[in-house]
């Protein structure tokens, strides 16, 4: 297995990184905050109002490290890479699979029931080891939308059009996030929810959430490019100008595992409180400089953990699951296994 690909997160404004040798420099107001050996890191991602120096733009496209920049809400901005990798094959036959209401079908069932799979196993999860502290209506609510979500996976393993599919998708995350707010057990006065707002986020849990899904796709599209994918054609999302659509597809999967778990774990264990959201005058709400760092420390903790891939029977980290699954998608697609195994979170 690969070795953990680092990300390097900037988050202070007016920081400059420039490159010195071989290393990547990060500076604030003229002082060396950080220091980086370039082969440490898979990315560097620039939030906010960061400057990178043309040098270290060169160097790091030579490299394979990209640079992405990001606005302080995590709305994706820019890209810089160096050329595209993969095989040229790889991708035709992806576009044709695309292109194929039948290929697309398939994979679609993959992805949607990973998704579904795993976001039942977040609520299992919850009536399992919180059972002591839930109230009697939570354990209703959630025993109601586990049994619902096992009668959706039934129905998607069915002979589906994508249509359908899609329309499956929606009905579980509806399920899945109407009951959320139970799985929040701490600070409910600072972080109720009830459901989700999306651009912009009306609540700290929705921009914790969208926050996080934004690095998710992050790491995602650099795992598709890794091994010879086209991030923006994809399968479960429609081909869109500017939207990487296969990333989308493969977080779909991770969204439970990594990202909804890393908030409800900084809420519950206190690590993030009202103070770290700044509310809008429009009604967004965004995280603070302080909080953003505090999502990012955990975000890099989950990916360290260890965790036994189902399909490939070895341990790898959360952060590698992406790769793992980018590289499970370009080998069905050559024709090495059948069907695509999405990633399932026992």
């Amino acid at each position: 297995m690969r070795r953990h690909i680092n990300t390097l997160y900037v988050t202070s404004h007016g920081a400059w990184i420039n490159k010195d040798g071989a290393n990547v420099v990060v500076s604030v107001e003229g002082a060396e905050r950080g220091r980086v050996p370039v082969h440490m890191l898979g990315s560097i991602v620039c939030i906010g109002r960061v400057g990178v120096s043309p040098q270290l733009m060169g160097f790091c496209a030579e490299q394979g490290v990209t640079i992405a920049f990001l606005t302080d809400t995590g709305r994706f901005l820019a890209r810089v890479e160096g050329p595209t990798q993969g095989n040229v094959l790889l991708r035709r036959e992806q576009y044709r699979r695309a292109d194929d209401p039948a290929a697309t079908a398939a994979l679609v069932t993959a992805f949607v029931t990973g998704k579904t799979l795993n976001q039942r196993t977040v609520i299992r999860r919850a009536l399992r080891d919180h059972a002591d502290t839930l109230t009697a209506a939570a354990r209703d609510a959630l025993s109601g939308v586990e049994a619902r979500l096992s009668d959706i996976l039934r129905r998607i393993q069915k002979p589906q059009n994508t249509d359908s599919l899609r329309g499956l998708e929606g009905e579980a995350a509806n399920t899945y996030f109407g009951v959320f707010d139970h799985l929040i057990g701490q600070q409910k006065d600072a972080f109720r929810f009830n459901g989700r707002s999306r651009r912009p986020p009306l609540d700290p849990v929705n921009a914790l959430l969208s926050f996080l899904y934004t690095l998710i796709v992050h790491d995602c599209r650099a795992a598709l490019e890794g091994f010879g994918l086209d991030p923006y054609v994809g399968f479960l999302h429609r081909d869109r100008p500017g939207r990487p659509s296969l990333a989308l597809d493969l977080m779909e999967e991770l969204r439970p595992l990594v990202a909804d778990r890393v908030a409800l774990s900084l809420i519950n264990r206190r690590q993030l409180g009202g103070a770290d959201f700044r509310h809008m005058e429009n009604g967004a709400v965004l995280l603070t400089d302080d909080g953003r760092k505090s999502v990012l420390t955990g975000f890099q903790e989950r990916k360290k953990e260890e965790i036994a891939h189902p399909f490939l029977g070895e341990k790898t980290t959360v952060g590698l699951i992406a790769h793992c699954q980018a590289q499970l998608l370009s080998r069905h697609l050559r024709g090495d296994i059948d069907g695509y195994p999405p990633f399932i979170w026992k």
